[in-house]
């Protein structure tokens, strides 16, 4: 499976650009911030919430970073006027993280407080391990400089995360936990699939005992089930648009509360094709989705 699951990413890029659109359309609201609002709407009408972001990490220059923020001030506003459950993510490469941490800072800074002024919240996202330090480091002098509607993930896949939740503990902080996608080398990450999970729990359970409030952020069933057992409050579920929606009707069903993760922009292709290349199991997994709405369709 894993070979087909490569074989898939490689033959992507040959795939025509309306091909992956129409198995991006799922997962992504669309290229305009209407697009998002509208998906929004109707997943806060299906009694989820949601958070949006804006595609947009191959960013070269500050003008292009600007670019960026200013996608997010409108999402903020647009939130606002449509009186959206919704809040937003941002990614530091995407405001300028790798042209220097004093740029990505500043612009965060400029989205938080915005958010802020609209009383809601920013997710600082959690990249590749060349980027964790800085993130943390971002996220510690933005509390520390009274911004509290913000919080940051961690990733149960890093080694390093039990000691990054004890790091940040006297901040009770607002953490996303989810496995992580980015493939990283053995010797900073866990590879095997229980070792990741047993990671997740622990993790978990540290997180809860920091009076840390936690976005359980999975589509595993084994961890929605023990993340409901270890949590108990001052939490909620959190999955990726298109993905395992019968599993998140179910938790609605339940009483839980589920955030929806909806993204948006221009660079959708890019964003699609650079998900599979990280991670070619996502590639398997969208391919058996796929043919199997379509047969699903095709037999009603």
């Amino acid at each position: 499976m894993a070979f087909l699951d490569r074989a898939l990413v490689h033959l992507l890029p040959a795939v025509p650009r309306p091909i992956v659109r129409r198995i991006a359309d799922r997962y992504i609201a669309g290229e305009e911030i209407d697009d998002a609002v509208a998906k929004v709407a109707r997943l806060n009408a299906d009694g989820k919430t949601a958070t949006i972001d804006v595609l947009g990490e191959e960013i070269h220059n500050v003008e292009e970073a600007q670019e960026i923020v200013d996608a997010y001030h409108d999402s903020l506003d647009a939130i606002g006027e449509h009186s959206l459950d919704a809040n937003v993510s941002v990614k530091p490469t995407a405001l300028g993280l790798k042209l220097g941490y004093d740029v990505g800072r500043a612009n965060v800074e400029t989205v938080v407080r915005h958010a802020a002024e609209s009383d809601n919240f920013v997710r600082i996202d959690m990249e590749d391990s060349t980027t964790t330090d800085d993130t943390l480091r971002m996220y510690r002098e933005l509390r520390e400089a009274g911004l509290d509607n913000v919080g940051v993930v961690l990733q149960a896949r890093l080694r390093r995360t039990l000691d990054d939740i004890a790091a940040l503990a006297d901040l009770q902080p607002n953490v996303r936990i989810c496995k992580g996608i980015y493939l990283e080398p053995e010797s900073i990450a866990f590879t095997e699939f229980e070792e990741i999970r047993a990671h997740y729990l622990r993790s978990l359970e540290v997180l809860v005992e920091t009076a840390s409030y936690v976005g359980i952020a999975t589509h595993d069933e084994f961890l929605i089930s023990e993340g409901k057992r270890i949590a108990r409050e001052r939490y909620e579920f959190q999955m990726l648009l298109g993905v395992r929606e019968s599993l998140g009707r179910e938790l609605v069903k339940d009483g839980e509360r589920l955030r929806i993760y909806v993204p948006f922009g221009r660079q959708w292709y890019e964003y699609s094709l650079r998900r599979l290349q990280e991670n070619p199991r996502i590639a398997g997994y969208v391919a058996t989705d796929t043919v199997g709405r379509l047969f699903s369709r095709n037999g009603s």
